[in-house]
């Protein structure tokens, strides 16, 4: 039985030599050269922006883990970018271009893959099917997927609030209360007083913005009206936050009963409680701002940001219960999705997704049942993410350590060694399912 990928970006092409890799003949649809999206501008396939979109290589980095994994499983995604990578300190950079000839030519040249150059605009109505078309999937076969899944599941544009680790967040200065005094208290306060407010929005309205593409902007100015950066909502007027995300009213201190001047709330982004979102914060600053201006908030001097605050263009699922762990659709089991439009954020986390995906829909097409990854591991962990997380709000993650297990027992001598066990963990068990399974 063959199988279908459409797209031959980082997700498709590892897609594709996962499926390939285990026998199974891929047909691969890639509209390059023929047309190019927006963002693209080089022929080849597996197009990085920039030499250092694979990101940090330390494995107790959530995306370094990924890696380190994907490596030890066989990645295509990875055996490029360890073959064409250049010196860049702790980071893992490559030769843009190398990386993308290198991979095109493991492609074509396989036995397995037969290339098409053709844009596809419609979903195969059988057969074994990889949909990898990434963040800027056509109008035409954006319009079939929505049909698909239903209008309400398909998002085009991301605006996202940051995530940052609760471990992180200064509970001396901090405390959980209920959203303006209605509920239980489930929500993270961070109060101000005017003059540290009055900083906070000096602050903000002066930090530096991140660059929108042209083809962005019109999209941008849609989602702004209805979800507004915090950035633009503060250049409205002094008082306009105070009005809106940061209101105080109702919120007292638990113990001393004390009334503030401005209010900063996180609401739990998962289960566990490892992650909290900074409500109302979706905002368009650049990373580095973004770190500036909001530990400047009491009580996040020191946190650790698991996802920044993003706002571009994103064609992406509301992948929670649509989604199985192994990326196929929960009401057609043969057809799968894999990069960015699932939900995962990053080059490396949708080459991930491809691997995943790939790997399943070759077990699919040779009558084997799926196989999940556990959630020890950083890939198992993002797919369930993916496939689990909450369909209220639900926005693309980044590989970050709030996503894995918690481990069983306390781990003692701060983030650093928490994150080293779970980096060993996540290692031993990539070793152990490789010695024990058949993948």
């Amino acid at each position: 039985m063959k199988i279908t990928v459409l797209g031959a970006g980082l997700a498709g092409c590892e897609a594709a030599w996962q499926a390939a890799k285990r026998g199974v003949e891929v047909t691969l649809y890639e509209m390059k050269p023929k047309k190019k999206s927006p963002a693209h501008t080089y022929n080849g396939y597996a197009e990085l922006v920039c030499s250092n979109s694979l990101r940090g290589a330390d494995v107790t980095q959530g995306v370094g883990l990924l890696k380190e994994e994907m490596r030890r499983i066989g990645s295509l995604i990875m055996e490029a970018a360890d073959a064409t990578a250049v010196a860049a300190g702790g980071c893992l950079a490559v030769d843009r271009y190398a990386f993308s000839d290198y991979i095109t030519n493991k492609i074509r040249e396989c036995p397995l893959i037969t290339v098409v150059e053709k844009e596809v605009a419609e979903i195969p109505d059988e057969g074994i099917t990889v949909i990898a078309t990434g963040p800027l999937t056509s109008d035409a076969l954006a319009e079939k997927i929505s049909d698909l899944v239903g209008g309400n599941r398909l998002s085009f544009f991301d605006a996202a609030a940051p995530i940052v680790d609760f471990s992180t967040v200064d509970m001396t200065r901090a405390f959980f209360a209920s959203r303006y005094d209605k509920g239980t208290p489930d929500y993270i306060n961070c109060p101000m007083t005017e003059e540290e407010y009055k900083a906070f929005y000096n602050a903000l309205i002066t930090a530096e913005e991140a660059h929108l593409h042209d083809f962005e902007k019109g999209e941008a100015l849609k989602v702004f009206e209805g979800c507004i950066p915090v950035e633009v909502m503060a250049k409205r007027g002094e008082d306009t936050l105070r009005y809106g995300p940061m209101k105080p009213v109702g919120i007292h201190h638990p113990e001393t009963g004390e009334g503030y001047y401005a209010v900063v709330q996180l609401r739990r982004e998962n289960e566990e409680g490892t992650m909290f979102n900074i409500v109302g914060f979706q905002t368009h600053l650049t990373f580095p701002e973004q770190r500036r201006v909001f530990r400047m908030i009491p009580g996040l001097e020191n946190a650790d940001f698991l996802r920044y605050g993003v706002m571009h263009r994103n064609t992406f699922l509301n992948s929670p219960g649509m989604l199985s762990a192994d990326y196929s659709m929960r009401a057609r089991p043969d057809l799968y999705f894999a990069g960015q439009m699932t939900g995962v954020e990053g080059y490396v986390e949708s080459a991930a997704s491809g691997l995943v995906a790939g790997l399943n829909a070759a077990r699919r097409a040779t009558g084997k049942e799926p196989y999940i990854f556990p959630d020890t591991m950083m890939i198992g962990a993002m797919a369930r993410y993916v496939s689990e997380g909450s369909e209220v709000d639900f926005q693309p993650m980044n590989a970050n350590f709030g996503l894995v297990r918690r481990a069983d027992h306390k781990i003692k001598g701060g983030k650093k060694v928490r994150y080293q066990f779970y980096a060993e963990r996540a290692l031993s068990e990539t070793d152990r399912i490789l010695g024990e399974e058949e993948l």
